[in-house]
């Protein structure tokens, strides 16, 4: 048995007010290929298929249009929604795609039947775990003591019959404990919805979404795929990938990845402005990849963007990194400082705090003289 494990496709996403539609397109098509190539028998979805709760309806199109190829090719699909979808948006019609071999995760009811596969070495157990939280628990068992977001996925795993003399496979939408993370991740402040590993160790293997980067957590079989796509400048130096699966006998498993290339990548540029737009520093870059630039001159540019973007069309951010930057110093007056600093002292360190350099001295002379004529 063969499967490609994707997740977090975050369809109809925007990058820093850029569209990434196109380029999602782009990748859900040669994940197709990848599918034909590799002859697969199915593909797993763990969450985040939408970017959003109630998606933009060419979202919704390119989706149905990647399902429908894949139904075509009879390759079964097996999809949970994860926190950025809407449990019931993702489930509707989940019994009329089941007669196509689209498997969808209800919304959570306690009850997860798993769908069984089988193979020359016996039957495969799949089960569709969307994601969960405490609240979630407390409606369907309130007779549980669940307090935190372990309980949750430890419960709902203690309510599935899982035959341990089979092979099973969970696919879940969760935060493992030990996970290398992102800046585009939503992650709870202090680790609340952290899950140990070992809640998964009933399973052969643990196709997890949620986490941006590709990487298994402490064993091999509880593993991350990561993003079809780069979804933050955090992620430009990640390679993108699909993970294969191809299962055998029981604790049998190959895990290999297939990389997979963007429409157009994302990368850090850093330099001066005169050296970013110097033709033999551009030369050799794809110059419509999505660009982040950092700009090492001391003094900001005017119109900065606007001029890069001649040369980086897909320009997405601009920072500086200069005397001022790396120093960190934020404008903060403390009130009992306040009382010690003349209005004169203050206004020159909020000058200086700006340009990078102390006013001179005409300027202060004409400071002194305004400040004289409103009385401050």
């Amino acid at each position: 048995m063969k499967l490609l494990h994707l997740s977090d496709l975050h369809i109809g996403k925007r990058v820093n007010e850029f569209s990434m539609l196109e380029d999602q397109k782009y990748i859900l098509q040669q994940i197709i290929e990848i599918a034909d190539i590799e002859q697969v028998d199915g593909l797993i979805l763990a969450g985040d298929i939408y970017d959003k709760p109630v998606p933009p309806t060419e979202a919704v199109q390119i989706f149905d249009q990647f399902l429908t190829k894949l139904a075509q090719r009879n390759r079964k699909i097996f999809i949970i929604s994860g926190n950025h979808d809407s449990a019931e948006r993702i489930a509707f019609g989940a019994k009329l795609m089941n007669s196509k071999g689209v498997y969808v995760s209800p919304v959570y009811n306690g009850n997860i039947e798993p769908i069984a596969l089988k193979d020359e070495y016996g039957e495969i157990f799949i089960y569709l775990l969307p994601f969960i939280k405490p609240a979630v628990i407390h409606h369907v068992f309130p007779q549980e003591d669940c307090e935190s977001y372990e309980d949750a996925a430890r419960i709902a795993i203690s309510h599935m019959k899982v035959n341990t003399e089979k092979r099973n496979i969970l696919v879940a939408h969760q935060l493992v404990t030990g996970a290398d993370r992102c800046d585009s991740e939503e992650i709870l402040i202090g680790g609340l919805d952290n899950i140990n590993s070992c809640v998964f160790e009933t399973f052969d293997y643990v196709a997890l979404g949620h986490i941006h980067s590709p990487q298994s957590i402490t064993k091999e079989t509880i593993r991350y795929c990561g993003t079809p796509l780069k979804y933050s400048f955090s992620e430009a130096g990640q390679k993108k990938s699909v993970t294969v699966l191809e299962f055998f006998e029981k604790e049998n498993i190959q895990i290999r990845t297939i990389p997979l290339y963007p429409l157009r990548d994302m990368c850090k540029i850093k330099g001066t402005y005169l050296e970013v737009t110097n033709l033999n520093f551009y030369k050799d870059l794809n110059r419509e990849d999505y660009v982040q630039i950092t700009l090492t001159d001391e003094e900001d540019i005017p119109d900065g963007i606007k001029k890069l973007r001649v040369i980086y069309p897909n320009l997405m951010q601009l920072e500086y990194d200069n005397k001022r930057t790396r120093e960190n110093r934020s404008i903060q007056v403390e009130e009992e400082l306040t009382e010690k600093k003349s209005e004169l002292e203050l206004i020159e360190e909020f000058f200086e705090l700006q340009n990078n350099q102390v006013m001179s001295e005409q300027q202060r002379e004409f400071l002194i003289e305004l400040i004289q004529d409103l009385d401050l």
